[in-house]
């Protein structure tokens, strides 16, 4: 497949810095939801094993987080805390850290590609792309480094409080992460606006 086939058409029709921009984190029950938005030059090369992040491995991942910010012209990387996420809703805590994360981006975008079906409020023309981190390998670097910088700070917090298994299961409702949760109680870190079907019937 063509991975620069909607960057091509933009670059024709004479956009030079497109973003593509997605996030990782939505589902979690702790930490952040984190946002990246990544822009490649004009008929920049193929990035050989690049996929959406949640095709790959962590190891792959990892790999291709150090290809991606060595390739791309520009990198941005934006995040909502746990607690923002309970203010405004889990949705808009994620165009929230879009925007930060587009924010970030030196040079600026020029148009926006964001994976999904929605768009963020930006000032920049912007473009929803369905499944844009199987499609764009602007959108699938975005979901590289949104995904590995995301797990990264939930390393960070198993260490602050590894009974919960952090590091493991990332947030994520697993059987283990609901266990800790009724043995522990809620962390700091958790979201309270988030009810797992398995909490609410006991």
């Amino acid at each position: 497949m063509d991975w620069l086939h909607h960057e091509r058409e933009l670059w024709r029709s004479g956009y030079s810095r497109i973003a593509g921009i997605d996030e990782a984190g939505r589902g979690p029950l702790a930490g952040p939801v984190v946002a990246a938005a990544v822009i490649f030059e004009p008929e920049a090369a193929i990035i050989r094993g690049i996929n959406d992040s949640k095709k790959l491995t962590a190891a792959r991942r990892e790999a291709l987080y150090d290809q991606i910010i060595t390739a791309a012209l520009a990198v941005g990387i934006g995040l909502a805390t746990h607690e923002e996420i309970d203010r405004i809703n889990i949705l808009m805590a994620s165009y929230l850290a879009m925007q930060r994360a587009v924010g970030m981006l030196i040079p600026a975008a020029d148009f926006l590609l964001v994976d999904g079906r929605g768009l963020p409020a930006c000032s920049e023309p912007a473009h929803p792309l369905i499944h844009g981190d199987s499609l764009s390998m602007s959108i699938a670097a975005a979901s590289i480094i949104a995904k590995v910088t995301r797990d990264r700070i939930m390393a960070g917090l198993h260490n602050a409080w590894p009974e919960y298994g952090f590091a493991g299961h990332k947030g994520y409702p697993t059987c283990e992460h609901i266990e800790a949760i009724r043995r522990f109680g809620l962390s700091p870190v958790h979201r309270r606006s988030f009810h797992p079907k398995a909490l609410r019937e006991e």
